[in-house]
């Protein structure tokens, strides 16, 4: 008798339509991406310039009450269903996606629901009632925003053009309704205008070109498959809830509600990075998640991503710290004099916190999610002990000193744990080879500013300005010319058959 062949199970769909090898597109998607982030993320940033140069502070405290928290409500969206999605390898691709849908719409829904219990709490805490109406457009606007799921596609599928151009329609019509708005006086009612027009406008383009069918979908077992991958990161979603509160809370009571704007807006310029990170991260996510299972891929994929970001990020940090006090002076007024001491110390955080900035990707893509709930845990640990009660006993210079604090605390984890999973990544001397090319810039600034007469016009702070960037690219061009020849060489590689 003749034996029949063994069965076997599908293999799982191609997960990349692409032609190309997956490493060129990786690099591709690293550079290009890094490009289009910084064009968007710089919309953003320049936005908050124009606002603040037409609404007062209050108005800016108010709309950094409204986002602190709210935002932070809004932990349960942190849990990582659209990362899962692209980490998955189901058979039915549009059935997953369609899970995940469904997955997304409830945890949003339940963000809503938190709000809506939260607002005649901070009404009360506040003394804001200005929150109400605000706050009721925000959740609606949060509800429309799960429509914007089909981007998760093209993401998995690394199809970073047509997900970038879908991105982008939220900020460049939050941009121009924003600033339409503040020049015609509505005050906070700009950044709530603005973040409501981007919302629906970004959910329509989405569903407009969704590969899949937009249905509700859920079979057994689904909730407990995202619960070990998504548990740990809403814990750290939780820690950062408490971190921002607690922080918005203390400076609201102890110093009023124009100290929050000043907060706000020193967030902002820091958030810039922040913004463009994530997306930086996003350009690599899907291509980690295909060759989790290959160590030696992974770690070059981190280091070569890691020195490309911080190519610019470092001199970005490092510039507003040296030249905060010539943006309040010129740019945005005296009474955002206050601010500078909190821009100098965001700037340099925001510039350490770059290295391994993306590290959490990894472990996203290999299902280890504990260790990010670790850091953000630790660090509002070391807020909650040390940057409150400096912010009650100096203001907001101890609240600097507690922002640095837990910045040096979350460095010290992601450290530990990119050597665990990396044991030949050196993070000190990463580190360092960032700094390297800023510092002659920063030092022929300090030296201009020695000599210099009194009385510093715009003139000689631009001057200033323009010999730090001019340094700063000599010294990265000559330090960083291997990498940035591979960068470009990667990207300008022909269509070959797909490989990783």
């Amino acid at each position: 008798m003749m034996r029949s062949a063994p069965q076997t199970q599908p293999a799982p769909p191609a997960r990349f339509g692409f032609t190309g090898s997956l490493r060129s597109r990786a690099a591709r998607g690293t550079v290009v991406n890094t490009v289009f982030s910084i064009a968007l993320g710089a919309l953003t940033l320049i936005k908050g310039f124009v606002l603040a140069a037409f609404l007062t502070r209050a108005d800016y405290g108010i709309w950094g009450v409204i986002v602190v928290s709210l935002s932070t409500l809004m932990f349960l969206k942190q849990a990582g269903i659209g990362d899962k999605f692209v980490q998955q390898e189901e058979l039915d691709q549009e059935a997953a996606f369609q899970q995940a849908f469904t997955l997304e719409l409830a945890f949003t829904a339940g963000c809503v629901v938190l709000i809506a219990i939260a607002v005649p709490i901070l009404v009360l805490i506040y003394h804001l009632p200005q929150l109400v109406a605000p706050s009721a457009v925000i959740a609606l606007a949060l509800l429309v925003s799960v429509f914007q799921a089909p981007l998760w596609v093209y993401y998995r599928r690394m199809e970073f053009g047509r997900q970038r151009a879908l991105q982008a329609v939220d900020p460049v019509v939050g941009f121009v309704v924003s600033v339409a708005l503040a020049i015609a006086g509505a005050g906070y009612w700009a950044f709530v205008g603005g973040l409501a027009a981007g919302a629906c406008a970004a959910s329509l383009v989405a569903v407009a070109q969704s590969p899949f069918r937009l249905r509700l979908r859920y079979e057994r077992g689904t909730l407990g498959g995202y619960w070990s991958f998504s548990a740990p990161l809403l814990i750290s979603g939780a820690a950062g809830f408490v971190m921002a509160w607690s922080a918005v809370l203390a400076a609201k009571l102890d110093l009023g509600v124009a100290a929050v704007g000043v907060i706000t807006l020193a967030a902002t310029i820091s958030g810039f990075t922040d913004r463009v990170d994530a997306i930086v991260t996003g350009a690599l996510y899907p291509a980690i998640c295909a060759v989790r299972d290959r160590a030696d891929v992974l770690y070059e994929s981190l280091v070569k991503s890691n020195r490309l970001a911080l190519i610019w990020a470092v001199p970005f940090g490092v510039a507003v710290s040296l030249f905060c006090s010539d943006l309040v002076r010129f740019v945005l007024g005296e009474r955002w004099r206050p601010a500078v001491v909190l821009l100098q110390v965001y700037g340099v955080t925001a510039a350490v916190n770059h290295v391994g900035f993306n590290w959490t990707a990894y472990f996203r893509a290999i299902g280890r999610t504990g260790p990010i709930a670790s850091e953000t845990v630790a660090a509002t640990a070391v807020f909650l002990v040390v940057g409150i009660p400096l912010l009650l006993a100096f203001g907001l210079p101890g609240f600097a000193a507690g922002i640095a604090a837990q910045a040096l605390a979350a460095l010290v984890l992601r450290a530990y744990w990119l050597q665990q999973l990396f044991p030949g990544f050196s993070f000190l001397r990463h580190a360092a080879r960032a700094f390297l090319p800023t510092v002659p810039a920063a030092a022929i600034v300090l030296v201009a500013r020695a000599l210099e007469p009194r009385g510093r016009t715009l003139g000689v702070a631009l001057a200033e300005l323009a010999a730090y960037v001019v340094v700063t690219v000599a010294a990265t061009a000559y330090l960083e010319s291997p990498l940035l020849r591979e960068a470009v060489g990667e990207m300008a590689q022909r269509p070959l058959a797909v490989t990783s």
